[in-house]
């Protein structure tokens, strides 16, 4: 699959330094395109074969003086061998169903969606989640973005929060049942979503940001091979090391 093509011009901006989010001690930047600037799912997908990332309208890449610690990671899809781990995941979790849906509120993922921010991010800042929020978090008018299930019976364990591009998926995000922690919901969500882009014939997942320090996002690292945006262009990481 080819590229897409190089959108019309765009312009970007910047933000005034803030506090980085990931790693104490250190001031961010943060380049957005445009957000004046209606997009379009072909335009996304030529950002995010740039290393840009998508939250809400704002499609967005680290753009911090004298630090590069953030790396936009992508899965190649068709190198990827499920490992011992990853089959104990799919295994634990054949007894549920997965079915796509509509990029829209229901109050049940919203219930999951508060219930997973509580245990799993309890210092964020809850009184400021409600629906509104959360589905200008989630979604955008102009992307291709699905809601996908995980139910066991009629329970809903989990949903993947995933962008349809034209090479590949984005992985947005998935929150997930806590009382369930054997299951390796979040790992899980990532394994189907290379299995989809398999069977859609799409080259790329894409995972977001990978930062070595950062213990949150080291899971990434199991999904190898993965490829690395640096220095303006995708490079081949090293392998994982087996389970």
């Amino acid at each position: 699959m080819t590229e897409s093509p190089p959108p019309p011009r765009i312009g970007f901006f910047t933000s005034p330094p803030h506090e980085c989010g990931y790693l104490p001690d250190r001031a961010a930047i943060t380049m957005f395109a445009d957000p004046r600037i209606r997009l379009s799912t072909e335009t996304y997908s030529w950002l995010s074969a740039h290393g840009f990332r998508r939250s809400g309208t704002h499609v967005y890449r680290p753009h911090c003086n004298g630090c590069n610690a953030c790396v936009a990671v992508r899965v190649a899809v068709d190198d990827f061998v499920p490992r011992r781990r990853h089959r104990r995941t799919l295994a634990i979790n054949a007894d549920l169903t997965v079915r796509r849906r509509r990029a829209r509120f229901e109050a049940e993922h919203f219930d999951l969606y508060v219930d997973y921010l509580r245990a799993r991010h309890p210092d964020s800042q809850m009184d400021g989640t409600n629906p509104a929020a959360y589905m200008s978090f989630l979604t955008a008018v102009w992307c291709e973005t699905a809601f996908y299930e995980f139910r066991h019976g009629d329970a809903l364990l989990g949903v993947a929060v995933v962008d349809h591009l034209r090479d590949g998926l984005s992985a947005v995000y998935t929150f997930f049942s806590p009382q369930h922690p054997a299951r390796s919901l979040g790992r899980f969500a990532v394994l189907k979503q290379i299995e989809w882009a398999r069977t859609a014939g799409l080259p790329w997942v894409y995972l977001g940001y990978w930062i070595d320090d950062c213990r949150k996002m080291s899971y990434k690292r199991e999904f190898e091979p993965l490829e690395y945006f640096r220095d303006g262009s995708w490079q081949r990481g090293a392998a994982a090391t087996p389970d």
